[in-house]
């Protein structure tokens, strides 16, 4: 048998595309990370529950220009998501095919709402269509991600604790339109995702105790408390007592539950998925706060904690965003 023979051409090396120089750069805003905002969202309710916590006292003035500043860098990061989706519409779909970019997204809407409480001293008018605003987008957002989901792998569509900021987290809405005079919808929106929050925890609970998650994903264990803070918070505007110290209740014995397993939720360090401990947080201290009464004295322990905690992790996920870092840790879209 004869050796094949070896022509020149078959000496030459491989041909590669020749690299870029200078390298391209993405356009601008083309590749602004959703995961930026969980963290804005756990700020603005960290602002939220420093106003309920310091009302009447002579740092007042203090949280009010706090939240001012966090206006900025919020409406900032609004922008830049609006010309990414804008310079490329499809780009919506590629970001919500990841968990990251699914969590992400959800906030960003959810922020809409919290932003309409912010200003609702100020501009009521503006408030209220700001709340009315996020509950449109996180609806669309929400038909939008059904049609992902659907043409994903089964294990894509399994429920997760993030289903909470996409299928509960039009309740957040609620606060801004109780406090607005509009108790009828908002306690419509406090029956309506109800349903969804309940089955979403029971399927956890089910899930957690067949298998015990991976620990990159652990840090979003912390969203179920998020639900129970808001729900605490709504039933107190709109004159539910009972059920509000109810919500409370098991907001305090999730916090505790949480907790205790602080370090096997956190085994795998820090990492972006840590800003689903920031909102949660922020929130049970402003529903305990607004529940009142008992619950006074645990609700400013939480908002101290909360203030403490999410400037800190919310520090440490923006700082990522300049350069691409946070982009590329969480595998986002780029427009």
């Amino acid at each position: 048998m004869t050796e094949p023979q070896i022509t020149p051409k078959d000496r030459r090396p491989r041909m590669y595309p020749a690299p870029e120089f200078p390298p391209r750069k993405p356009a601008l805003f083309a590749r602004t990370p959703p995961a930026v905002f969980p963290v804005l969202l756990g700020l603005l309710g960290l602002g939220l529950a420093l106003r309920r916590g310091l009302e009447g006292t002579v740092l007042a003035g203090l949280a009010e220009a706090l939240m001012g500043g966090l206006l900025v860098v919020w409406a900032f990061a609004v922008l830049a998501m609006a010309v990414k989706i804008a310079r490329r519409p499809g780009v919506l779909a590629e970001d919500l095919r990841v968990l990251p970019g699914r969590a992400g997204m959800a906030a960003a809407t959810m922020s809409v709402m919290a932003a309409a409480g912010v200003v609702l001293p100020y501009a009521p008018g503006a408030a209220v269509a700001l709340a009315l605003a996020g509950l449109v987008l996180h609806g669309v957002l929400a038909l939008v991600l059904v049609a992902v989901l659907a043409r994903m792998p089964a294990e894509a569509r399994e429920v997760n604790p993030a289903w909470h900021l996409q299928f509960v987290g039009f309740i957040v809405a609620a606060v801004p339109l109780a406090q607005a005079g509009w108790p009828g919808l908002a306690g419509g929106i406090f029956w309506a995702t109800l349903v969804p929050a309940g089955l979403i925890w029971g399927v956890s609970l089910a899930q957690l105790i067949r298998r015990v998650p991976p620990a990159p994903l652990r840090p979003l264990l912390a969203v179920h408390l998020a639900p129970a803070a808001l729900f605490a918070t709504v039933a107190a505007l709109t004159g539910q007592g009972a059920l509000a110290a109810g919500f409370a209740v098991a907001g305090l014995v999730l916090l505790a539950v949480l907790a205790a397993a602080g370090r096997w939720i956190a085994e795998s360090g820090f990492s972006a998925l840590w800003g689903a401990f920031t909102f949660p947080l922020a929130a049970l201290a402003g529903g305990l706060l607004a529940t009142g009464g008992l619950f006074r004295l645990p609700g400013l322990a939480v908002m101290v904690l909360a203030a403490l905690a999410v400037p800190a992790i919310a520090w440490r996920v923006l700082k990522l965003w300049p350069g691409g870092r946070l982009a590329a840790k969480t595998n986002a879209a780029e427009a």
